[in-house]
């Protein structure tokens, strides 16, 4: 494994072919990146750890699973998880069935060496992109966790675009209490302006600072 490739993105090369492993690599190495090696599909996935980010390159033409069985196998541990083709024998309709199944690229031998690392490297921003989504509907969800049943209520009325005077008309309270009230929701969810609020009740997700 290269020691300049960040330790939190691990790129599995999958391919009955130890020399083709050995180049695959050394060149995905060049680029910056750790890399373990498989020669079967049974070996991946005995491998395999979902809680490491990375990517797979497969081959399509493996001793027994093939790439369409294994990269199923993958989606259905870890349905984000990029699968990268890299085959020798492929044609339009193989590569159209491969990204329809939610294949991230289809590539063919010989690969360039610029085409294959900039898959890769778009597959590492992909799963870093999906980690800050993932992380951020936690943050979000474990914030409103936090309100009580009454904060919560001030949201929704807040979120719809309520007015102070309308939401205390709704709930039956005090304007000054609501607006109590809301202060603390905007703490606990540490959040700055109503826009903020309205957006991370959107999309629910909050993303860090």
């Amino acid at each position: 494994m290269s020691g300049d490739a960040p330790a939190t993105f691990l790129v599995h090369i999958v391919d009955d072919d130890e020399s083709i492993r050995r180049a695959l690599s050394r060149l995905v190495s060049t680029g910056g990146f750790d890399t373990r090696t498989h020669a079967s599909a049974e070996a991946f996935l005995d491998a395999f750890d979902p809680d490491v980010p990375g990517c797979a390159i497969l081959d399509m033409y493996l001793p027994q699973l093939n790439g369409f069985e294994l990269q199923a196998r993958i989606a259905a541990i870890l349905p984000a998880f990029p699968v990268v083709f890299l085959t020798g024998r492929g044609d339009i309709d193989m590569g159209v069935k491969a990204m329809k199944d939610g294949a991230f690229d289809f590539l063919t031998k010989p690969v360039q060496p610029d085409a294959l690392l900039a898959a890769i490297a778009a597959a590492r921003t992909r799963v870093s992109e999906t980690q800050a989504d993932s992380h951020g509907s936690a943050r979000y969800e474990q914030r409103l966790q936090s309100l009580t049943q009454r904060e919560t209520e001030v949201l929704a009325a807040v979120v719809s675009g309520s007015l102070n005077k309308q939401i205390a008309h709704e709930l039956g309270l005090a304007e000054k209490t609501v607006k109590v009230h809301r202060a603390r929701v905007m703490k606990k969810m540490g959040l700055r302006t109503i826009a903020e609020l309205v957006r991370a009740s959107v999309t629910g997700r909050i993303d860090a600072p």
